[in-house]
């Protein structure tokens, strides 16, 4: 059917979760992005994928579909798919630029989930996961599989390795809730990423190795006490913290409210705390944000949680 339209939804995600650099994530339940996909009515066309429509960007994100996130995910999938007919999308940002959220990734995860389900590739999560993959390395300055795992899967994840992808679900303690404030800052991951250099000092390494372990014994154990110990990231953290001002006062106020621990989420400016239960996030979510209306001057968007069991997934078709 060449007039079929499917449209995929793929949560925001909270990458590296302190001591996870690069390894660990979980998605929220809200928000994220949209992405629409029909046929266009071609076949074996040299341009494969092209882009109707991008709304919610403001006209910052290209329209060229070589250079645009999804649409080098879309493609990726229908190769691998080895499936010719030509596709155009229509992305929805729900998610801010450069903001910590995995922006690029949701893209990307909701293009390869609609293209898969437009053309009934039923492909393995490896394979959806590896397709995202490129398509987000091409917007984010690299691909970070701590966002795409878990936009894809849903759940708490570790990923082992990003390519194949060994991806571990964590299990998650009954009642943890995340809390997500987005200052009105912009910060780009490769510029974050550039920040953090190319050695590690070894007594930093041991200290994140060792709350790494800690923190997913807690999850396992449901030990929130635990889990508040291994909140602490010895290496990305330090490095970005000057990209957000008064981190160390916002973190300071989530804990004051009773989170478990904070952070920044991803490469910031977005900062995330862990809470025991939903009545405690409450309170920390409006901590936070005073604290960074208090800190910044700047407004900020703040979002309240579960860890979202499910990842990208069509909404309609």
């Amino acid at each position: 059917m060449t007039d079929r339209v499917v449209t995929a939804f793929a949560p925001a995600t909270v990458s590296n979760v302190a001591c996870g650099f690069d390894v660990l994530g979980f998605p929220m339940e809200a928000p994220g992005d949209c992405v629409t996909v029909r046929f266009t009515g071609a076949s074996g066309a040299t341009a494969l994928v092209t882009i109707d429509d991008i709304v919610g960007d403001d006209g910052r994100l290209p329209r060229d579909a070589e250079r645009n996130t999804a649409s080098v995910a879309a493609r990726a999938m229908l190769e691998a798919a080895g499936d010719r007919r030509a596709v155009a999308l229509t992305i929805r940002k729900g998610l801010p630029l450069s903001s910590g959220l995995g922006g690029s990734a949701a893209s990307a995860a909701a293009a390869v989930v609609a293209v898969d389900a437009l053309i009934g590739a039923r492909a393995s999560i490896e394979t959806l996961v590896h397709c995202a993959l490129i398509g987000e390395g091409l917007g984010a300055g690299g691909a970070h599989p701590d966002n795409i795992a878990p936009a894809i899967c849903g759940g708490f994840v570790l990923v082992r390795h990003p390519n194949p992808p060994d991806i571990i679900r964590l299990p998650v303690p009954a009642g943890l809730t995340a809390v997500v404030v987005h200052p009105d800052i912009e910060i780009e991951t490769a510029r974050a990423r550039a920040l953090l250099g190319t050695s590690v000092p070894l007594a930093d390494a041991v200290r994140q190795w060792a709350n790494l372990g800690a923190l997913v014994h807690g999850l396992h154990v449901s030990d929130f006490d635990l889990i508040s110990r291994s909140l602490e990231d010895s290496i990305a953290e330090p490095r970005r913290a000057p990209l957000v001002p008064g981190l160390a006062a916002i973190k300071r106020a989530a804990s004051d409210a009773g989170a478990l621990g904070s952070s920044l989420s991803g490469s910031g400016p977005s900062i995330f705390a862990l809470c025991r239960d939903r009545a405690i996030a409450d309170r920390v979510a409006a901590a936070m944000t005073a604290a960074v209306q208090r800190e910044t001057g700047v407004s900020s968007q703040t979002y309240v949680s579960s860890i979202s069991t499910r990842g990208a997934h069509v909404v309609t078709a």
